[in-house]
This record gives C-alpha cells, sequence and structure tokens, in this order.
C-alpha cells in the first residue's frame, strides 16, 4: 500500500508537503478513497513551526487571540502559532500577549470538557480552534459545542486539511484542501461506489494513524 504514496506540497512553501496514499478507507463515520499522513507536520518540529507561520497569517494583523484550542494532535503546531501571533511588530494586533494553547479531555460520555483549572482560559476568551482535518465535521462540531457550553468565543477556525470547504457556515483557514489531492472523495458507507463494486478495504484509518485489514 505504501508503494502507491505520492507527496504533495504546499505552492508557496515546498518544504511543506504531506504524503498520500491512495486506495478504499474507511474512518468512524465515512469511506474515503485516500490516506493523508498529516504526522510529520504535527511532530516535526521544524516543519510545525513552517505550518504554524502560514496559519497565523490571516490573524496577525486583525484578530485578538488569547487561547488556542488544539485537537487532534496539533499542539506542537498550536505552541508555535502563539508564537508567531504575539511576536513583536507594530502591525501585530496580539504583539506581547499572553497566548494559551489548550486541549479539551472527553468525559465518560464522550463529550469534550475542560478541566477546572483551564476552564478560565476559555470563559470570555477569544479563540482559535485548530484541528488536524476537516472532514465529517463531527470533531470540529465537538469542539464548538463544547466552547459554547463554556462561553468561549470563536474568532478563527484552521485546519491542516479541509476535505469540503463548500460545507461549512463559518470562515475556515486550511493549508490543504479536496482540491490538492487528485479524485479525492468522500461517502457516506452506504453509498461508497467501492463497496458497491466489490472492492475490499484497504486499511481502517485511526487517530494516530491506519490499521491495514
Amino acid at each position: 500500500m505504501e508503494s502507491r504514496a505520492f507527496t504533495v506540497s504546499l505552492d508557496k512553501n515546498p518544504s511543506i508537503s504531506l504524503k498520500v496514499i491512495p486506495g478504499h478507507f474507511t474512518t468512524s463515520h465515512f469511506h474515503t478513497t485516500h490516506y493523508l499522513d498529516l504526522d510529520n507536520l504535527k511532530t516535526n518540529t521544524s516543519v510545525a513551526r513552517d505550518v504554524a507561520r502560514e496559519l497565523a497569517l490571516p490573524y496577525l494583523a486583525s484578530t485578538l487571540v488569547d487561547t488556542i484550542v488544539c485537537m487532534e494532535g496539533t499542539s506542537v503546531i498550536g505552541a508555535y502559532m502563539a508564537e508567531e501571533l504575539s511576536q513583536q511588530g507594530m502591525s501585530i494586533i496580539n504583539s506581547g500577549r499572553e497566548i494559551h494553547v489548550v486541549t479539551p479531555i472527553s468525559n465518560i460520555h464522550r463529550k469534550l470538557m475542560f478541566k477546572g483549572n483551564l476552564q478560565q482560559l476559555i470563559v470570555d476568551r477569544n479563540i482559535i480552534v485548530l484541528v488536524s482535518t476537516i472532514s465529517s465535521g463531527i470533531t470540529l462540531n465537538s469542539a464548538l459545542e463544547c466552547l459554547s457550553y463554556y462561553g468561549g468565543k470563536p474568532v478563527g477556525i484552521s485546519t491542516l486539511f479541509n476535505a469540503c470547504p463548500q460545507r461549512h457556515e463559518q470562515e475556515i483557514h486550511s493549508m490543504f484542501t479536496n482540491e490538492d489531492i487528485p479524485n479525492y472523495q468522500t461517502f457516506k458507507p452506504n453509498e461508497c461506489p467501492m463497496c458497491k463494486k466489490g472492492r475490499k478495504l484497504d486499511a481502517i484509518i485511526v487517530h494516530d494513524g491506519y490499521i491495514e485489514t
């Protein structure tokens, strides 16, 4: 399966790239034609810093930020993003401000929540939500629902990959989109054309990788 992999680079910064494997994959919510390996973007510190610079750009001059809420293992990027947003500069609105980087946890009902000592960083705070991917929108919606419960004020949404930018009412700043991946598609499991043709799954996509079937 790895032999089919190819690389997609960001046009304005080729040092930022992701590995893509075409095939037949499933998540807990949908089937898809490609697996996107975003691990290097999230764990390689030099690459994560470049990613953070790109993701910070839309907010530098106009958006007050108190907290970055990181989902799906994006905390390294979030920390560098906070550093970029608070750097010294005449045109940087958050220059010299303290920006916190936090990650929610799941309770026994699988709902997102923040520990008591972190809630003060959410209530009435200006928040950027940073997620790894937006496909079905379930992770993003859960994060926004959580922020609404605690009284946080979302001022931006950023993601490494957005599968369907046109589906979302909110403005989302995306590093890559489905248009960057040739023939990328997602399907509801009962509508998947690959399943209807009898093609077996190559792998199950999980939070931190995939499991071959």
